[in-house]
Formats: structure tokens, sequence, C-alpha cells
């Protein structure tokens, strides 16, 4: 994203709102960011409309403040929960039909390689468990088997948040939801043992109160991808409205599940291991 296109002319920019303008002045591209630099610069709209305690919105946050080259990187999603935050951010977005997102951005990588073959254009597939695990699984899952160098991240909030409460796929057994007040009946999805399998080079499941981690895990993952293929991060991202514990507990709640079902993990294929040491031998955006 250049500067230039986003700075509105002088006729219309204080008809613009006042968060606009801060996107643009404050915005990620205008240099390099980590997790650590998170409160330093505007990476979302003040009144986003998350619910309160979010594990989603904070997600965002971090990684916004992960990518590599925010303005040369496009994310695509699709309808959910991560829509509404990934709208109101200062990062190119793309929307598409609910779980079409991995097919999508098989097509827009391919194109952006062509019309910039000498510039890094990432592609980061940013979607809920229920467009990737449920509607969206068979795409997800061809765009690893093809080996397209995309990077996708799951934001798992355990269940289809902003319909009502329906179980998801990635929904634990035995979690009662709103839509759901006999428990579900299956255990998750294992998304995170299918990317294992499906080609892709690196993989992390974290949660949010491991920001450094995540930040870490998204970074890699799409300089990863950009040389050696699909990568794929999973970070639990728990949702205290259908949960139904206070928004002031979305960490702690986080916190109890890394002693549990989501501790972290990382994989990784030889190659991809050899590239990060060689890239931080090099200091080379590690």
């Amino acid at each position: 994203m250049s500067i230039k296109i986003i700075t509105p002319v002088a006729e219309f920019a204080e008809l613009l709102p006042q968060e606009y303008k801060d996107l643009v002045a404050h915005g990620p591209y205008n240099e390099r960011r980590f997790v650590r630099d998170l409160g330093t610069f505007k990476e979302i709209v003040d009144e986003h409309p998350h619910c309160a305690g979010c594990g989603v919105a904070l997600a965002i946050r971090l990684l916004a403040a992960a990518l590599p080259s925010p303005a040369d990187t496009l994310i695509v999603g699709t309808p959910g929960c991560s829509f509404f935050a990934l709208i109101q951010t200062a990062l190119n977005y793309s929307n598409t039909a609910f779980g079409n997102q991995n097919a999508v951005a098989t097509g827009l990588k391919r194109m952006l390689e062509i019309r910039f073959p000498h510039v890094h254009k990432d592609v980061v597939v940013v979607a809920g468990d229920g467009g990737i695990a449920d509607i969206g699984l068979d795409l997800t899952l061809h765009s690893w088997f093809r080996r397209e160098k995309i990077t996708t991240v799951m934001l798992d909030n355990e269940v289809y948040a902003n319909t009502g409460g329906q179980e998801s796929g990635m929904s634990r057994q035995g979690q009662v939801l709103n839509m759901a007040p006999r428990g579900k009946h299956f255990p998750k999805i294992p998304v995170f043992e299918l990317a294992k399998v499906s080609g892709c080079v690196y993989g992390v499941r974290v949660t949010v109160a491991s920001p450094h981690k995540v930040g870490r895990a998204i970074r890699n993952a799409i300089l990863i991808a950009r040389e050696l293929g699909p990568t794929y991060v999973q970070v639990y991202t728990p949702c205290p409205t259908n949960m139904k514990f206070p928004p002031n507990q979305t960490l702690k709640v986080a916190k109890e599940a890394e002693k549990d079902h989501y501790s972290y993990e990382e994989f990784m294929s030889a190659e991809a291991a050899e590239y990060l040491v060689q890239s931080k031998a090099e200091s080379k955006e590690m």
C-alpha cells in the first residue's frame, strides 16, 4: 500500500473522519513494526464493532503488528467475526464468499507474482474456524496440496460467534453453546494435524495469551511462504460473548487453554528450518 495512494487530496482531507486520517498518518506501513510496538501506532480504529474482550480483535491487532511488509501484503478473508475488525484496520483487505478465501488467495498470489515479479507480495488468509475448518476446508486443503505460497491464519474462537453461537467443527467435544444446548457430540477437527500432512512447510498452534509467540509465528510463516510453500498459524481467540465469561477474563481463559488443549506447538520442514537459520544469520527481517 502506497502512502501516496491512501493519502487524501487536500480538497477532501477535512471531510474524512479523523480515524481515517490517523490510520494514514500512523498506520503500520510507515515503518517496520513489531508486537512490542503496539500502542505506538494506529493499526485499527478505536470504535471497532467487536464485543468487549473479543479474542479475535486482539489477534488481528497482533497480526497487524507482525506483518513483515504491510505495504506489500494483501489480507484475504471471509464473512465472520474476523471480517468486522479487518475492515477497520490499516491493511489491504479483500473479502470473499464464505469459505472461498484460500481459492481466491491462490489466484491473487499467482497474479501478483506475474504483475510484480521482482517484489514480494505477501498474500495472507485470515479467517475464522467456520470459514477454514467447515465451509472452506476443501479449498484450504487443496491450496496446501498444490503447495501455494500463501499463509493461512485461523482465528479459532471455537464457535460460530456472530450468528448466535452454533457449534463449529472446531468447537470442543461436549461444549454447550447457545444453539448447541446438549453439547457438541464430536471432537475438534484436527486442522493443525492436517496441515502437517497436507503440504504446509511451517505451522504453529498458539493462543492470544502469548502475544510475542503469535507475532513471531505470523512473521515466520509469511517469510517462509514467500520462498518455500504454504504455511499455517492457528490462534486460539476465546469468545466471551458465547462462552459466557467476563470480557476481562479473555487472556486468563486463553492461558488456561495453553495448559490443556491449546498447548503451543510448532512444526517445520527441514528446508524451512534451514531458511530461518540462514535468515537470522543474515538479519533478514527476523
